[in-house]
């Protein structure tokens, strides 16, 4: 029978808080001196003063020789000669050029010295308690190891931190603990991690590598007792402490980066990483700017009490954990409220500790107000940046439970797509970067409940155990039913079938949450809105395929069609009948007076001819521009850009503006249907120009960017208001240019105000 680990849960919980409250009082009852003394010459003499202490605010100097601890002899005082630490001290005598010097030790609770020995610790002893809890919950049916090896982690690293307080202060029972912990900080975690990934199917390294690593604990600890009894040098075990734990930090870097490399392919690969990541942050900061200092140098860069506080990350990356990946079943998730209450700890505890050190002699209850006020600060500031977030869609680190935007970007994305495969890929992204599923799959199913098709990437192996499931969840839209390793959810429908999408992940899931399965089924009824509108457009495109093969037309299209040639034909019969029939009628009342005066006037009749004359070679010309508007010949010939040039070069003839045309090196090889749009683009807009605009520059440009056509017109005339575009429009041309852009799939921005000019940006 395998022992149930939970029920130490609650003993191991007992303990820990039992420490705090005896590390609380302990820092309590003696303040923190900061000074460090060693004996010359039979007698204690102060060696080392720690800034910003107590020790620094009275003036104590290097070279002090002690007189009296507590009443005592200083010989008595255990914590100056077993450690050389002057702590746990109220009264004290020292001797400074033949003086007597008297001093009492007294302290408030917060200063810069608790808030590192002892404010934060206990935030970090709350922190690691909230998530062994939800550890510990999840952990209840299962009993798994590795869950049990990560809260005893949590309380290890939590006690290490605190411990370190009575530690600091001479305390010989704080001293063993601290040391026994600290050490089995990167053993716990090695051993965790090693456990976690061993129950998920992989081996990341040897488990020889953890038995060393308690091995290494067990002889400090022996070395510590022995130093102890025989009254070794203190400075020797210091040495050999940190030697280890930095032997076993490298150790625990050069296993997971080595583990990396055995599951990158898998989707254990990111949760390695934001252990590699959180361990650097946490553990570089101690590593390089105390323990490798004091090891070759005997000194160090930073306070061992300041730099432990990044350890706070370590519990914070498995609140982000749970959240982000589940790396446990646990069924909750924070509001955005509490998390971000959370998350502001951190940054209350830098503003406090910046204010603490600027001003250091402030009134007692100075910092617990500042906290306070900085505290609700950055309370407000997250609260108002999800504000901010749910206002302008920002793009956020991790798509994970984001609900509210994964909708509003699928909605936008499906909006743009014209086929039912491009809906389904988007659909299958916004469910695995959303949930913690990692594929997903498309089965059709018909109203027998016969499978007729499978996703060509699924697997025999992944859709065959959930055949019942699947014709199952066929009932109604938004139905969801899960399954070991995921769920299925019915997707769409239609009159012969059923869409339905098989989500799963490489381990077993936990069960959707509330809010999960709202959100999957909003996801189903607008993906089955646009499987609906899908449909009917192909259905429409199969009738008009049908009606082409069989050459016959609907009456609606056929009026059209109608429609459309007797708008052209009274196009061409207004321009023929305002250009050339004028100018023909004109010239016959010009040949008829010819003709009476042919025999007494033969002068005015050469005048009349060549007034006829030069009157037909008009006609011709317009005649000719006639033709060439109705099927510019030189646009098939030549191409766009010879087209344009000669259509500004017959405008510029009459029009009153300077008219610039800029093609650049525009080569772009597009359809003719597209020159033939753009030109008459082009043509309208010189229309608009000549008509209306009283402009003094015209300037047109047609470039090519990157995958785009761009035509850019623009004008210095008289404009008119932006509000009057749409009421306007037939009077200045816009409907035709727009509905031409709109055929080409292209966008068209227009601003213009009254006597601000007219321009035109058409991209294609």
């Amino acid at each position: 029978m395998s022992l149930n680990l939970n029920k130490i849960y609650p003993v191991i919980v007992i303990v820990c808080i039992v420490l705090s409250i005896y590390y609380t009082f302990l820092c309590i009852e003696h303040p923190y001196v900061g000074a460090t003394v060693v004996i010359e010459d039979d007698s204690l003499i102060v060696d080392e003063i720690e800034p910003k202490t107590w020790a620094a605010e009275v003036g104590l100097e290097q070279g002090d020789k002690l007189i009296e601890i507590n009443d005592n002899d200083p010989y008595l005082h255990y914590p100056s000669i077993g450690f050389g630490q002057l702590e746990q001290v109220q009264h004290l005598i020292i001797e400074r050029n033949g003086q007597n010097l008297e001093y009492f030790v007294s302290d408030t609770l917060i200063t810069h010295q608790n808030l590192f020995m002892l404010i934060i610790p206990l935030t970090s002893f709350l922190l690691c308690l909230f998530c062994s809890y939800f550890v510990y919950k999840s952990n209840k049916r299962l009993n798994l190891a590795s869950a049990f090896l990560l809260v005893c982690f949590l309380f290890t690293i939590a006690m290490a931190y605190l411990s370190g307080s009575g530690s600091a202060r001479g305390d010989l029972f704080s001293r063993y603990l601290n040391l026994s912990l600290f050490l089995l900080v990167p053993v716990l975690y090695m051993h965790f991690i090693y456990q976690y990934f061993l129950e998920s199917g992989k081996k990341l390294f040897s488990k020889k590598f953890i038995q060393v690593g308690y091995i290494l604990v067990l002889f400090n600890i022996l070395g510590e007792i022995t130093q102890d009894i025989f009254q070794f040098s203190y400075i020797f075990n210091k040495l050999s402490n940190l030697i280890s734990f930095f032997i076993l930090i490298i150790l625990t870097f050069v296993l997971k980066f080595s583990g990396l490399r055995k599951v990158k392919y898998s989707e254990q690969a990111y949760f390695v990483k934001i252990i590699i990541i959180t361990n650097i942050l946490s553990f570089s900061p101690f590593v390089f700017l105390y323990i490798l200092p004091y090891i070759i140098l005997n000194k160090y860069i930073f306070p061992p009490t300041f730099l432990a506080s990044f350890i706070l990350l370590i519990p914070f990356s498995l609140v982000y954990q749970f959240l982000a990946t589940k790396i446990y079943d646990i069924e909750f998730i924070l509001g955005r409220l509490r998390y971000y209450a959370l998350l502001a700890v951190i940054p209350t505890f830098i503003f406090v500790g910046i204010m603490l050190a600027i001003k250091e002699s402030n009134p007692t209850f100075y910092p617990i107000k500042l906290s306070i006020f900085i505290y609700l600060s950055m309370l407000l500031v997250f609260y108002v940046k999800e504000i901010f977030d749910f206002r302008f869609r920002l793009k956020r680190f991790s798509e994970k439970y984001n609900y509210q935007d994964s909708i509003f970007k699928y909605t936008q994305s499906i909006s743009k797509f014209n086929n039912l495969d491009q809906v389904v890929t988007e659909l299958k992204q916004v469910i695995t970067d959303v949930l913690i599923v990692s594929r997903a799959y498309l089965i059709e199913v018909d109203k027998q409940k016969r499978i007729l098709s499978v996703d060509v990437h699924a697997k025999e192996a992944d859709h065959s155990p959930y055949e019942k499931e699947v014709k199952n969840v066929t009932a109604e839209i938004g139905k969801i039913i899960e399954v070991d390793r995921g769920f299925l959810l019915n997707v769409g429908e239609t009159e012969d079938r059923s869409y339905v999408l098989l989500c799963l992940s490489v381990l077993n899931t936990p069960k959707l949450t509330r809010d999960e399965m709202s959100w999957l089924k909003t996801l189903s009824f607008y993906t089955n809105v646009s499987v609906e509108n899908f449909l009917k457009i192909e259905e429409l495109m199969d009738h008009l395929q049908k009606i082409e093969r069989e050459g016959t037309n609907p009456a609606w299209l056929t009026k059209l069609l109608f429609s459309i040639e007797e708008k052209q034909r009274s196009n061409l019969a207004k321009d023929l009948h305002d250009s050339v029939l004028q100018d023909l009628v004109s010239l016959k009342r010009q040949c008829e007076l010819a003709l009476t005066e042919l025999d007494s006037a033969p002068y005015e009749l050469k005048e009349q001819l060549h007034e006829m004359n030069s009157n037909m070679t008009k006609i011709i010309k317009t005649t000719r521009e006639t033709c060439q508007e109705l099927r510019p010949q030189l646009l098939y010939d030549l191409g766009l850009v010879k087209a344009l040039n000669k259509l500004v070069a017959q405008y510029q003839e009459y029009v009153a503006f300077t008219l610039r045309l800029n093609t650049g090196n525009f080569n772009v090889n597009i359809d003719i249907d597209t020159q033939l749009n753009l030109y008459r683009i082009v043509q309208e807009l010189l229309t608009n120009a000549y008509k209306h605009s009283e402009a003094k520059q015209v300037l047109i440009m047609l470039v090519c960017i990157k995958d785009k056509i761009v035509l850019h017109y623009e004008d210095n005339g008289v404009g008119f208001d932006q509000d009057d575009i749409y009421s306007s429009t037939e009077k200045m041309g816009l409907s035709g240019i727009s509905e031409r852009v709109k055929s080409l799939k292209g966008t068209i921005q227009i601003e213009t105000s009254k006597g601000g000019g007219f321009k035109v940006v058409i991209e294609i």
